[in-house]
């Protein structure tokens, strides 16, 4: 491959290089001015196009009109799924099953290569703390391991067994660095991260990505500590390839690198186009500063061609591994149909795993159909295919989705009569002009499922929020309904999680669904009815209230910290209180100290009892690793799943450590009655932190350890680490 490259590269001119480093969007067509551009050698990748006509044609100009062959490598925003929509990528976070993740990401690379796509700009492993931000949706949540294993297996189940299959896509792990940190939740501000934050937080799941072998990484939009990401050399250069290896290439994000003028770090566009290669940028999306300075900058020496040959190399290498130079067409014939009932079936089975049960009072979930006799179907979330599919859904096919209406008016058939209203007109209506219908139909029926939540729209890319509510009048609807004594379900269908807990006052028993994709109505009445057992768990920590935030459950020990006993709330002030320090604890007087809901949550049908953890040894070397076991017991009357998790704390450091850090987790189904002995490997490795001289370090001492259900697991153990 190196010998390829080398051979490549010394046949090409200078405006060919520079060329393959140009990234430019599809015009809906191969127009003229692409025509000419990709013959002439200034083009080495288009985005944005997926007619595999214009695709094959853009191929053939490239690879025979083109002076030296070199193929196009096309991009697409393929983010979870692309025609056949699996849950957005919190909602797979919430499976906690990496097989299943992997292989949805396998089925999305199979379609997306079929339409002439050979690079997907996903995963997005940005680790975030912040709901209101609206790209958490694309994030596998706020834990770095967790993250990482995500990342990890969807770029597994993109690039495949070999990079070269014909069915594989190049992944991209984005965004290089600390994007999720965006202050206040709003897309593309600044952030503002310490070193250690960055090194023990951020940065863990893309080294996970470059150990998976990712073939792209992609810069994020913000300003790092003062440092716009793209023209961030100590993150592209020194952190990426010189300590962590990376051999492939780095793309800019849409327009980032012209927007270093913006940011205020470059004064011209030659200037941003010199400090963005410099920082390590192999490939401009979208502006062309690459294409009309960087040959101006090498004939100055203000960048070396040396500096050049090695961000084409990077690219050529990636083309190559891609099987580009030998495969550049696309055959229809070597693919399967797209949405065919495989494909449906991943997408179903990753819908129906990512669905959290957050409420079941009096356990009135599942409904027994045969139990049924009028039921009420209510919200605007029930019968809308195209917001299910949530955001960064271009290619998703409508058509083929299965709403929750259809999904359980076919359960219900000749069994209940169905009954349904939407209620409001979409999710953010405030108008009451539909309540109504729905208080007359829920009136009638002993049972209403609502379904609630965002449109697609209100997440992703740029829409973030400040109020994370239930938008519209979703909860003025709620009260009315609830007020009518029926047993009332509600689902919630949303990028993020919401400030819900107002809204759980109004429900018997809740569904946290995210936008689950084109199968999201059957794996929904799946999980109602009991034809599955939900087994999601929250890959966030849910706020009580906006004001909490950040709250997450990894966080560092205060010196204060809060208790049960250690708080007043608001309203239990007396009046003319005296103004005292002493004993004061960290706490919010209004809302407490605790999440609504805490990371890792999620309730079964089942119950599962954990045994006492037993350890292999109480005191291990840097070297050498600790075996954990528990058994799980299903003590329930129904077959379930539980995932087990692995937390530590380090109890004293030379840095503050995590009150908990997530370790290791397994899913695993058991019968009722069942037990199984759950197995975990810790080795001290897995105990490494950067400390304050940035230094990666397995101090000695004393850590706990728990296991459970969730980020509250009293299942404890100690040892030690010794010198």
């Amino acid at each position: 491959m190196g010998e390829r490259v080398k051979k490549l590269l010394a046949k090409m001119t200078l405006a060919e290089k520079i060329g393959q480093m140009c990234q430019v969007a599809g015009t809906g067509g191969i127009s003229q001015g692409l025509r000419n551009a990709v013959r002439e050698g200034k083009v080495g990748s288009v985005l944005n196009e997926t007619d595999m006509a214009t695709l094959n044609e853009i191929q053939r100009v490239a690879m025979e009109e083109s002076r030296l062959g070199i193929p196009v490598i096309i991009g697409r925003d393929i983010i979870h799924g692309f025609q056949t929509m699996l849950p957005i990528p919190l909602g797979q976070a919430a499976t906690w099953n990496p097989d299943l993740i992997r292989k949805g990401a396998r089925m999305a690379a199979v379609e997306g290569r079929s339409a002439g796509v050979h690079w997907t700009f996903a995963p997005m492993i940005d680790v975030t703390r912040d709901p209101r931000w609206g790209r958490i949706a694309e994030s596998p949540g706020e834990d770095p391991y967790l993250t990482s294993v995500v990342g990890a297996a969807m770029i597994e189940g993109f690039q495949g067994k070999n990079l070269s299959d014909r069915d594989s896509l190049a992944a991209c792990a984005k965004h290089f660095a600390g994007y999720g940190y965006s202050e206040a939740g709003k897309d593309y501000a600044y952030v503002n991260i310490s070193e250690s934050e960055l090194r023990n937080i951020a940065l863990p799941p893309f080294k996970a990505a470059v150990d998976a072998g990712v073939a792209t990484f992609m810069t994020a939009f913000s300003d790092i500590n003062g440092v716009p990401a793209t023209g961030h050399a100590y993150l592209n250069r020194t952190v990426l390839r010189e300590e962590w290896g990376f051999k492939g290439f780095v793309v800019s994000d849409w327009d980032s690198v012209i927007q270093l003028i913006t940011h205020g770090y470059s004064e011209s566009e030659k200037e941003a186009a010199r400090a963005s290669v410099a920082a390590g940028v192999d490939m401009e999306m979208a502006s062309q500063t690459y294409l009309y300075n960087l040959a101006a900058l090498t004939e100055e020496g203000k960048i070396s061609e040396a500096m050049i040959d090695e961000c084409t190399a990077n690219i050529l290498r990636v083309k190559f591994e891609l099987g580009l130079f030998d495969h550049p067409y696309t055959d229809p014939v070597h693919f399967p149909e797209k949405g065919n009932p495989e494909h449906l079936d991943i997408a179903e089975d990753a819908a129906r795993e990512s669905i959290v049960l957050l409420k079941n009072d009096y356990n009135v979930l599942p409904l027994n159909p045969d139990n049924l006799q009028n039921v009420a179907i209510i919200g605007p979330m029930a019968d809308d295919a195209h917001e299910q599919m949530g955001t960064w859904t271009f290619d998703g096919k409508e058509a083929w989705c299965r709403t929750p209406l259809q999904a359980i008016r076919e359960r219900l058939k000749g069994k209940a009569n169905l009954h349904f209203a939407k209620g409001l007109s979409n999710s953010r209506s405030r108008s009451h002009e539909g309540f109504a219908e729905a208080l007359d139909i829920a009136a009638k029926c002993e049972t209403v499922i609502m379904f609630m939540g965002e449109e697609a729209i209100l997440s992703g890319e740029a829409h973030c929020r400040a109020d994370i509510n239930l938008p519209g009048a979703q909860n003025e609807l709620l009260a009315k309904i609830s007020k009518l004594g029926k047993t009332t379900v509600l689902v919630i269908m949303a990028g993020r999680p919401l400030t819900i807990e107002q809204t759980g006052h109004y429900t018997n028993a809740m569904l946290y669904a995210w936008h689950p994709g084109t199968m999201g109505g059957p794996a929904i009445a799946d999980i109602i009815f009991g034809d599955a057992p939900p087994s999601g768990k929250l890959p966030v920590t849910f706020p009580k209230h906006v004001g909490q935030i950040p709250i997450y459950y990894n966080q560092r020990m205060s010196g204060k910290p809060a208790t049960h006993d250690s708080f007043t709330y608001i309203d239990n002030i007396p009046q003319r209180a005296p103004q005292t320090s002493v004993g004061n604890t960290s706490f919010h007087m209004d809302v407490g100290f605790e999440p609504l809901y805490p990371f890792g949550y999620g309730l079964s049908y089942t119950r599962f009892h954990y045994g006492d953890v037993r350890l292999s040894a109480h005191e291990i070397k840097a070297d050498e690793s600790i075996e954990i076991y528990i058994d799980l017991t299903n003590t329930g009357e129904r077959r379930g799943a539980e995932t087990a998790q692995l937390y530590i704390r380090d109890r004293f450091g030379s840095i503050t450590r995590p009150v908990r850090e997530l370790k290791g987790f397994k899913k695993i189904w058991l019968d009722p009655g069942q037990t199984e002995t759950l197995t975990f490997t810790l080795h001290a490795d897995d105990l490494a932190f950067y400390n304050a001289e940035n230094k990666r370090v397995v101090e000695p001492g004393d850590f706990d350890l728990w296991v459970g259900g969730d980020s509250r697991a009293d299942r404890h153990a100690h040892f030690k680490i010794i010198e």
